[in-house]
């Protein structure tokens, strides 16, 4: 059976990823957030996992806004950097895990969530920055295969905080009954708030980003009695991403400590977070 042994909630702002591919980690405007990655950074290195599964959204790069799912699950056994009008990101491409993923949807589906399933799939800086964060030089390789997850929270109706969460609950039974591996590792990403448009184009709330900072380690079913109204309305129009956050916390267990936390704004206008969790049974001393 499979232990998931941490889970990470990361922002995925694209300008990280620029800072990074462009050697801008250390100029003034960047080095307080990545100073802040550096203890995560450090810690992960030494807690590689087998595989690790990624909850994402994608921005309009690896599937068209014609069809939107509310989930989806990729399959493949491997997924393209996507060029996202740039030229593609300086990193590798993602080895899928295709054994992991038909299990997981399997699963999923018998416990109620109704998953699109993605056998091409290209990903976006939602999905790569992410894995930056955690893995800043990857070489020719990722540390390990990659499950891609996707969540609807561009398109209204998004589905709930609640939602989110309980399929968190559903993905951490499915990992755990899966034999073909013994360690997964499980990313959050999106948020925290901002607003990209609209008469708020700027706005971030810093109270609300720590008060999302402390329940998500301590209280996870206040944010996900939080309703889409809730999250537009204090952490912005895209500030709604962070109810994948709650899709990772679901899957850990009631024992999860939190090794290290960041907060740092702005990042191209943008709050951005992380929060990394050890979820091992028996946890080192």
């Amino acid at each position: 059976m499979a232990e998931v042994i941490w889970g990470l909630a990361t922002s995925h702002v694209p300008s990280i990823g620029a800072a990074m591919d462009r050697g801008k980690t250390q100029d003034d405007y960047w080095k307080p957030l990545f100073d802040g990655y550096a203890p995560a950074r450090e810690w992960l290195a030494g807690n590689a996992p087998d595989v690790a599964i990624l909850i994402y959204n994608d921005h309009a790069n690896g599937i068209d806004l014609d069809i939107v799912p509310t989930f989806g699950i990729g399959t493949a056994e491997r997924y393209r950097v996507a060029d996202e009008g740039f030229g593609r990101r300086p990193v590798p491409d993602v080895v899928g895990a295709p054994e992991l993923s038909q299990h997981l949807l399997q699963n999923l589906m018998d416990d109620g969530f109704d998953l699109t399933v993605f056998q091409e799939l290209d990903v976006d800086h939602g999905f790569t920055v992410p894995l930056s964060i955690w893995t800043p030089d990857p070489g020719d390789a990722w540390p390990c295969p990659v499950v891609p997850i996707l969540v609807n929270v561009i398109q209204y109706p998004q589905p709930t905080a609640a939602r989110c969460y309980a399929l968190g609950q559903a993905l951490g039974r499915a990992t755990a009954s899966f034999d073909g591996a013994g360690t997964v590792g499980i990313l959050g990403t999106g948020g925290m708030s901002h607003q990209l448009a609209g008469a708020r184009a700027g706005f971030v709330n810093p109270t609300f980003d720590h008060m999302f900072l402390d329940a998500i380690e301590h209280d996870p079913a206040k944010l996900a009695a939080l309703t889409r109204e809730d999250y537009i309305r204090k952490a912005g129009s895209e500030g709604i991403e962070m109810i994948m956050w709650l899709v990772m916390r679901g899957a850990m267990n009631d024992r999860s400590r939190k090794v290290h936390s960041t907060y740092h704004v702005p990042a191209s206008n943008t709050a951005a977070g992380l929060a990394l969790f050890d979820n091992r049974t028996a946890q080192p001393a």
